[in-house]
């Protein structure tokens, strides 16, 4: 006799993340998050998931974990989540070789994995039973079989995972950011003179800056890169609406983004915007440097 839709384990906990998180992007988030959190880039300067070493793979498996429960808000204290009734395992892999403990059996298991490459990531749910894991000795964890990994219920498939920042810049544009020969000021400099009119977040400034406030150093840049007309502008003051009326992109909280300006001619047809009673405009390519607003 085949059971009523809602008695299905998979189906109930499907829903129940849909009807908490309807676009299920706070996986993305929280995989985002477990990354950096691993990589540790403002202390190591790393960017690249390819560096971990084999035991912050392992941590980070956990961190993935742990970051889930935090987010959804699960109960701490024990290796899988309480989800409508049901024990649910959370199990992360790069490659999809998950692994899964014995007293998973007759369970489910939250099956994640990311890509940071390609900026996607998936999310599965599986009932673990003898058809859907290779049989093996009771002292090693279950694989799962090839019917296992059909029988997945994909709650996101090939999703947007948030952007890798500096994994993802031009190789030749992220080695004279990190360039080993410069301060963490001068880093910082690189980065708002190389990548402009594109949001920065965060955790790439403090990478560069290798440091856990890079707020300081983006008052300095400001000084430092004003000769050449470039400002940054943040999400404080009027930053914001200097950001809309350049037909720029408008940094949140936590974020910036750089662009380099020269004085606007009378019968100027860019957008326009007046700081300290100068009107600037958005330099061209062929505009040549011109000294910038203060404090911008």
């Amino acid at each position: 006799m085949t059971r009523p839709e809602s008695a299905d384990p998979i189906h109930s906990v499907a829903t129940w993340f849909r009807r908490h998180d309807h676009s299920l992007t706070r996986f993305g988030d929280a995989l985002r998050r477990s990354l950096d959190e691993v990589l540790d880039g403002q202390r190591t300067g790393r960017y690249d998931v390819n560096t971990l070493e084999k035991p912050e793979k392992t941590y980070l498996a956990a961190k993935v974990g742990i970051i889930c429960r935090v987010t959804y808000g699960f109960s701490a204290g024990t290796l899988h989540y309480a989800i409508d009734g049901h024990h649910v395992h959370p199990r992360f892999s790069f490659t999809g070789a998950w692994t899964l403990p014995r007293e998973a059996h007759d369970h489910l298991a939250l099956l994640l994995t990311a890509d940071d490459e390609h900026s996607r990531f998936s999310v599965g749910l599986l009932h673990i039973t003898e058809d859907t894991v290779l049989p093996g000795p009771p002292e090693r964890k279950y694989r799962l079989s090839p019917a296992g990994r059909r029988a997945i219920h994909w709650l996101v498939r090939s999703g947007d995972l948030p952007e890798n920042f500096l994994l993802h810049l031009p190789t030749g544009t992220r080695e004279l950011i990190l360039a080993r020969h410069l301060s963490g000021q001068k880093r910082i400099n690189e980065l708002f003179r190389h990548v402009r009119d594109r949001i920065i977040p965060r955790e790439p400034m403090a990478t560069v800056a290798h440091q856990t406030d890079p707020a300081k150093r983006v008052r300095d840049a400001r000084r430092h890169l004003r000769n050449d007309g470039i400002i940054i502008l943040g999400h404080q003051k009027e930053h914001p609406d200097i950001a809309r009326e350049l037909q720029l992109p408008v940094p949140a909280k936590g974020s910036w983004i750089s662009t380099r300006v020269v004085p606007a001619r009378p019968d100027d047809t860019r957008p326009v915007i007046t700081i300290e009673g100068t009107p600037y405009a958005r330099a061209r390519p062929t505009d040549a440097p011109q000294l910038g607003p203060t404090d911008y």
